[in-house]
């Protein structure tokens, strides 16, 4: 019976100390059990044959996790908690990156739009992990305090605050909140940092937009805070409701306005001629800005006659 030894000591190697002779002398018990029944029907056993029930049962880490399941890094009471801190936190990281990343691309000409990608990715990337890491470490502390005692969420909530019914697309996830969020920032910074910043920076850096492609923008400015403020609405509430729907269809039809109007002035671009002469012809980056122009103009449009839609749905 060495095979049968060998296999006990094996699974109380993956065993808690504490557990490991009691469990040791179950699992003894009830292999030699199906020995005994096994020798009845073929008489004398061999090697092979123990192999063959012990291959049966499983391999000995299979077997120890049946007698103790493995804990896992965050109680499964946190995860939904740990799950939504960590969107949360790093759909703020990335807008602050965001935000860092524009400032210092319009500060510095050196800065393309090559090194502001690899900025901002690289910047977020390494707050990512840090705030990862942080927060894993700080539920799985929890967890390891709660392991014998969990907290029961469950008698928590009541059934009177639950939501209505409603369609699937009425769940606003994270990603588009903080997507239209850091878009938001995004262009705020790029239509009042010229009026924080010095004229050798105005001047060294990549301000490209005209002045009055600049002064559009600034008299839109009412507009994008109230981009802002309504991603913040939807953060909020995360389900779209008829109130929230009315107020997309004005503020995508307000950027449509904004879009579009840009799009129709001449010069839209601020450029130096001899920096691209021989390279592309400034009007031929006009018409381009134009038509990119008219391209963004279409999600807000989309936006607009889809949430005209769900409100005739939801009447």
């Amino acid at each position: 019976m060495e095979l049968v030894k060998r296999y006990i000591a094996a699974v109380q190697r993956e065993l808690p100390e504490n557990k490991r002779d009691e469990i040791g002398r179950e699992l003894n018990a009830n292999i030699m059990d199906q020995l005994e029944a096994l020798q009845e029907q073929q008489g004398t056993l061999n090697n092979s044959a123990i192999a063959s029930v012990l291959k049966t049962l499983g391999h000995p880490r299979t077997v120890a996790q049946q007698f103790v399941p493995q804990q896992p890094l965050i109680n499964a009471a946190y995860m939904p908690v740990f799950k939504n801190t960590l969107f949360m936190v790093l759909g703020i990281l990335f807008v602050i990156q965001m935000f860092k990343m524009t400032t210092v691309w319009l500060s510095f000409d050196h800065i393309g739009l090559f090194g502001y990608l690899h900025g901002l990715a690289s910047g977020f990337v390494e707050k990512a992990c840090f705030a990862f890491t942080a927060i894993t470490l700080s539920y799985w502390l929890i967890s390891r305090q709660h392991s014998e005692k969990q907290i029961d969420r469950a008698n928590d909530w009541q059934p009177e605050n639950l939501p209505a019914v409603g369609a699937s697309w009425q769940h606003i996830s994270l990603q588009t909140i903080f997507t239209d969020l850091a878009s938001y920032v995004f262009l705020l910074v790029i239509v009042w940092f010229p009026l924080f910043a010095s004229v050798e920076k105005i001047a060294s850096g990549n301000i490209i937009l005209s002045t009055q492609a600049l002064w559009i923008l600034q008299l839109s400015s009412p507009v994008i805070i109230a981009g802002v403020l309504f991603s913040l609405w939807q953060l909020r509430q995360r389900l779209w409701s008829r109130p929230m729907l009315k107020a997309n269809v004005c503020l995508n039809a307000l950027l449509v306005a904004i879009a579009l109007t840009l799009a129709n002035i001449s010069p839209i671009l601020q450029l130096n001629t001899e920096q691209w002469q021989g390279i592309i012809s400034v009007a031929r980056l006009e018409r381009s800005a134009m038509i990119t122009l008219l391209i963004i103009a279409l999600f807000p449009a989309w936006e607009v006659l889809r949430d005209l839609y769900r409100l005739r749905k939801t009447t």
